[in-house]
């Protein structure tokens, strides 16, 4: 008979054990905020949801970081939203500026259509 060594398996061979390192196991835990991070990712595509999008994506970043997790749709988000804002942002102010000066322009005029520098304005 055949003694058995311990930290052995039967037959003497010596028990591996493999690290995480040598044989990655998939793993089935889904990444926290990564489904928020898709939704803020699409919503910060559209147009009027930019700033939505910016958000969710944000908040969906934190919680991936919170577990020291990669989130990529997340980055992707908040530059994506980011850009959209900024440009939502400077289209309002142009159209408000340019409501404005034609609304100088009928206090000045009057009501009726004018020409002023070929351009027609028609104030009520």
């Amino acid at each position: 008979m055949s003694q058995s060594v311990p930290g052995s398996a039967p037959g003497g061979q010596p028990n591996f054990q493999p690290t995480p390192y040598e044989y990655p196991r998939p793993t089935t835990a889904t990444v926290p905020g990564k489904t928020l991070g898709i939704v803020g990712f699409v919503l910060s595509l559209l147009g009027p949801l930019t700033t939505i999008g910016l958000i969710l994506s944000i908040v969906a970043l934190v919680q991936s970081r919170k577990a020291r997790a990669n989130n990529g749709f997340a980055i992707a988000g908040i530059i994506i939203g980011a850009l959209g804002t900024i440009a939502g942002a400077l289209i309002l102010i142009t159209t408000i500026a340019g409501l404005g000066f034609i609304a100088q322009q009928c206090a000045e005029l009057g009501p009726g259509v004018h020409y002023v520098n070929n351009v027609t304005i028609t104030c009520s």
